[in-house]
């Protein structure tokens, strides 16, 4: 079996080739594991008798009815990290901040099954029934004030336990000052029902003590191309096969303007801010949004189009086509994130 150093030594081609059952990866002695237990401190000071127990898997998730949640495996070292950014443009939980923000969303449902809280009655009212299956593509209503504000897209709208577990995460964020942020929202009320049955539940063990490793990562056998092929398949976005029109709004096709530079350059130079700024503004996957880009450079070219503004002008122009397109295919049906 490889070691963990080796990773660093192998080509992206050699890295796709391993199956993540193969992977040399464990939490403890990364930054995960210190991570790991600053979520701990945060519920701990909670009042709570509460650790939700973590392990590698292929992505961010808490299976039902288990007090525990996966932690993808890209996040154990940094040579995967990088892999990770390589093929999907982003590294979904990888600064300390947004891996924190991640892990108190996850810890939301965690607490929810090792208490069983979606039994009582106040968070069907409240939240709905956890028993709702969970759709394949949710349509968000980002100007809804029923839900509180925490990972993107929306999220607390895709299901009643996300709605649970987003809650949480607003609650047990330290200094969230969350009773003012949220004065006047509905979504307030959520908030007040989780800070009292916490404060119900302060120094009770748990009643479901489960330590089910649900998709362990030793046990999962597909290879690494095999896992960026589906996942690159779920982020995807169905976008509009026609937008020539907003393209010859923003480049030009006159013979007048041959002699300019062409919109592919400026597309492929601008790239990745492009879709930072826009997934960032959208809240959604970079990869999605990297996706849209690479159509849109493809018609550039075949439209032959070049640049006739000022770079600033057109930077601005395709920053308002990309968004309106990301929320269009959002609007139309964003697909849930495995959180």
């Amino acid at each position: 079996m490889a070691l963990a150093n080796d990773l660093n030594r192998m080509t992206d081609e050699q890295l796709l080739e391993m199956r993540l059952c193969d992977l040399p990866l464990s939490i403890e002695g990364t930054p995960l594991e210190h991570r790991v237990a600053w979520l701990y401190e945060e519920i701990v000071a909670r009042g709570l008798r509460f650790n939700p127990h973590v392990w590698l898997s292929e992505e961010w998730f808490t299976p039902d009815e288990v007090p525990g949640f996966a932690i993808p495996f890209y996040l154990a070292h940094p040579r995967l990290a990088k892999l990770e950014r390589a093929q999907m443009f982003e590294v979904e939980g990888g600064t300390k901040r947004e891996c924190l923000r991640i892990m108190r969303h996850e810890a939301g449902h965690a607490i929810d099954n090792a208490f069983r809280l979606h039994g009582r009655r106040r968070y069907r009212e409240l939240f709905g029934s956890f028993k709702r299956p969970y759709p394949d593509w949710y349509k968000p209503e980002p100007n809804s004030r029923d839900y509180v504000l925490h990972l993107p897209a929306w999220y607390a709208q895709a299901h009643p336990a996300e709605d649970f577990a987003e809650t949480f995460a607003v609650w047990l964020a330290p200094r969230g000052c969350w009773r003012r942020h949220y004065t006047g929202w509905p979504a307030l009320n959520k908030l007040k029902y989780v800070d009292e049955v916490m404060s119900e539940l302060a120094g009770k063990s748990p009643v479901n003590k489960s330590r089910v490793r649900a998709e362990d990562l030793p046990e999962i056998e597909i290879t690494l191309r095999e896992h960026y092929r589906n996942k690159k398949k779920h982020y995807a976005f169905q976008w509009p096969p026609n937008y020539d029109r907003d393209l010859l709004r923003i480049f030009s096709s006159e013979p007048r303007h041959e002699s300019c530079p062409s919109a592919v350059s400026f597309l492929r130079r601008h790239r990745r801010e492009l879709c930072h700024e826009v997934a960032e503004g959208a809240g959604a996957h970079n990869y999605a949004i990297d996706q849209k880009l690479s159509h849109m450079t493809n018609r550039c070219r075949e439209l032959n189009l070049r640049v006739c503004l000022t770079p600033e002008h057109i930077r601005q122009k395709v920053l308002v086509l990309l968004t309106v397109q990301t929320m269009n295919g959002i609007y139309s049906g964003y697909h849930r994130i495995a959180l």
